[in-house]
């Protein structure tokens, strides 16, 4: 497990109790360099956002670089998961909002953002791609290995025994205990619960018959506040396990995956080559470049428990001012700078060449 970047979490995690009632100064991390983004020192002002704790180091980590280059910038970002990123982008407390889930096509219609300029709407920007890590804490186990209907199952609540026979054969040379599992999900409105359930709904929908959703939904296990309490909930209680971004595992061992019929790790490589065989969502305009991930991914190496995180950002501001530091902020995160020092920090996988091409572009365009 990298340690450095749960180091970085940790500080995250310290900060999480001033963020409740107000914006944090990111400035944490260790500066990168940021010769390649094409950005001026002449900026000048405040951003702030909020959103997705997926995004949290990796926010440290841009918020960090952006500013060395940029002394005369503060952005401020508050971890308070992708629904709170959302509301608070729509009501204009944040100049862009964090989200591990695209905009829906009802957030699409002009006028819903506080900050964007009239008959003008949102679009997405992606900035971070992580796999998610099944963690758990189950005493002397080290080495599980799960499947999507299996894990439906212990998620769902039919499965209730670590020593269950549909986790005994898959995991034969395993020491399991007959405790009961303790299952950890997002007590809030998370980006992170729809990746994970709607990886579920395509791959095991005969046990996880709910739709996807960005609220957990089923009566079961314990709930937790963002990554961070959701990664000291798992470390608090024995026999748990939980759905949490990978930058937020910490020292927690994490589950392979049955892809493909054989046995995986999660890796960073992984989540990146889902994402560079998945499709943009139709109907968009050219802009927005939400990614529709495909959960059925199943070639060697794949980790299909994927989530795209994005700036949710105005297409043009009201202040033309706003939209030039949003502008250079998103130039600096899906730069391949900004990239490779969330890559250190947060252990994301950096885009690949056709994607980061496709996100410069689109950042371009933000006016």
């Amino acid at each position: 497990m990298n340690n450095k970047r749960f180091g970085s979490f940790a500080a995250i995690a310290v900060a999480g109790a001033v963020v409740l009632s107000s914006s944090v100064m990111i400035q944490t991390a260790t500066a990168a360099p940021i010769s390649s983004a094409k950005l001026t020192a002449s900026l000048s002002g405040t951003l702030n956002g909020v959103g997705s704790s997926a995004q949290a180091v990796a926010e440290t980590t841009w918020a960090a670089g952006f500013q060395t280059k940029n002394s005369n910038v503060t952005v401020n970002y508050n971890p308070l998961g992708s629904g709170a990123g959302l509301t608070s982008f729509e009501s204009g407390a944040a100049e862009f909002g964090g989200s591990d889930a695209y905009l829906a096509d009802s957030d699409l219609q002009t006028g819903k953002f506080a900050n964007c300029a009239a008959g003008t709407t949102a679009i997405d920007i992606p900035v971070y791609i992580s796999p998610i890590a099944l963690a758990y804490n189950v005493a002397g186990v080290k080495n599980l290995t799960l499947d999507a209907k299996t894990i439906a199952g212990i998620f769902k609540g039919s499965i209730t025994k670590w020593n269950a026979p549909a986790i005994k054969k898959l995991n034969k040379k395993v020491k399991l205990p007959s405790a009961a599992i303790t299952v950890v999900h997002r007590s809030d409105n998370s980006g992170t619960t729809y990746n994970f359930t709607q990886y579920l709904a395509s791959q095991a929908s005969t046990v996880w018959t709910a739709a996807a959703s960005q609220t957990f939904p089923y009566s079961v296990g314990d709930a937790a506040k963002g990554t961070s309490g959701v990664q000291s909930a798992v470390q608090n209680a024995t026999n748990s396990i939980a759905y949490i971004d990978e930058s937020g595992a910490g020292a927690l061992p994490i589950a392979k995956l049955i892809v493909g019929g054989k046995s995986t790790k999660i890796s960073a490589k992984g989540a990146e080559a889902v994402v560079a065989k998945s499709p943009f969502v139709a109907g968009r305009s050219a802009n927005d470049l939400a990614v529709g991930i495909d959960r059925t991914a199943a070639a060697k190496g794949d980790w299909p428990i994927t989530l795209v995180s994005y700036l949710l950002v105005c297409q043009q501001y009201k202040t033309a001012s706003v939209g030039t530091l949003v502008k250079a902020y998103a130039t600096y995160a899906a730069s391949p700078a900004g990239q490779k020092a969330a890559a250190a920090q947060a252990g994301s996988a950096p885009f690949s060449k056709s994607l980061s091409a496709k996100v410069a572009k689109a950042i371009k365009t933000i006016k």
